[in-house]
């Protein structure tokens, strides 16, 4: 199973052409690159439901999808659509309060990722507090899949130590995070490629030792 270069190359023209207009004339073009998707996320939820109890084939690749069409109302940027596809991958579809899998799909700019992004006060303690206290699980839980401390997505960070933490803790760098997130990025060619399925499943099972750590961490 693989996301179809027609796929791709309906996103990149859609990025060259990003107005209503355009879109309508497409229409059939969006569809089938859409149906391409769901088929992919639906096979990808198979997979993983296979090794992530938080995963079930009941749950809907229509209930991860998000919408292609931009909410324009308080950017500046007024194209009417994104330029790629997304989903949000878990119990609750898009949804979740939790960690969660990404899958983004965007012509050289593909990627899976697995984590939770900005979690909630009150998560984002829990998750903070069994780094400090279980610090060497988190490190066995990312070297189990091939991962460092330095893999974790540093795009969301403090700039000074979180309350009740010193400047100099010894994991103060981890602590700092606001989003505790692995992710992998794919080329257009793996991403078409006959094996991008088992391609991104290797990849999220790698990942889940690291997922399964943040549910710990919420007494999931």
């Amino acid at each position: 199973m693989k996301i179809q270069k027609h796929t791709l190359e309906f996103l990149s023209r859609l990025g060259k052409n990003n107005n209503r207009e355009w879109f309508q004339a497409h229409k059939d073009a969006y569809d089938s690159a859409l149906e391409n998707v769901k088929q992919f996320i639906t096979g990808l939820i198979a997979e993983l439901s296979l090794f992530d109890p938080h995963i079930n084939t009941e749950i809907q690749a229509s209930r991860c999808l998000f919408r292609i069409y931009r909410d324009t109302r308080f950017s500046k940027d007024k194209t009417p659509y994104k330029t790629w596809f997304a989903a949000g991958i878990s119990i609750d579809g898009r949804k979740l309060d939790g960690p969660e899998y990404y899958l983004h799909i965007e012509p050289g700019k593909s990627f899976l990722a697995a984590g939770y992004w900005r979690p909630d006060k009150d998560h984002l303690n829990a998750i903070r507090q069994e780094i400090d206290y279980s610090y060497q699980e988190l490190v066995d839980a990312l070297e189990g899949g091939g991962w460092t401390v330095d893999d974790l997505s540093a795009e969301d960070k403090l700039k000074r130590a979180p309350a009740g933490y010193a400047e100099d803790h010894p994991y103060i760098d981890v602590l700092k995070l606001k989003s505790y997130i692995l992710y992998q990025s794919f080329s257009d060619e793996e991403m078409t490629s006959p094996e991008a399925l088992d391609v991104l499943v290797s990849t999220a099972r790698r990942i889940f030792p690291f997922k399964r750590f943040i549910h710990q961490a919420l007494d999931q």
